[in-house]
């Protein structure tokens, strides 16, 4: 049967899902990877694909101050990937308002 991906990437880098390989993003999409997320390191991106984003939507105070957000998962093995900003209540922080929080530990690079 193979893999199915909703869109398949192409680049250098392209950045997968730890668990069932579907793309998730690519390397020029990174824009930091100086990050915390719930489990340690995390990347920033600016772009995502072949997610799902949860319809509940979270207030947290972060270390950067107060933001709502939206939990994201690969939308083929419903693996927990990290969020989405939705609203970033300081203003030296909207840069962050619709990018995304992936888990280094929950990707891989993949072919």
């Amino acid at each position: 049967m193979g893999l199915k991906y909703k869109v398949y990437l192409e680049g250098k880098k392209v950045y997968g899902c730890s668990k069932c390989r579907s793309h998730l993003s690519t390397g020029d999409k990174v824009m930091s990877k100086e990050f915390q997320g719930q489990y340690g390191k995390a990347y920033l991106f600016q772009g995502v694909v072949n997610i799902q984003e949860g319809e509940e939507q979270q207030e947290r105070n972060m270390t950067t101050g107060r933001h709502r957000i939206a939990s994201i998962s690969c939308v083929r093995c419903g693996t927990m990937l990290g969020w989405k900003y939705i609203k970033a209540y300081d203003s030296q922080q909207k840069y962050k308002e619709g990018k995304y929080i992936l888990e280094k530990s929950l990707l891989r690079l993949v072919e």
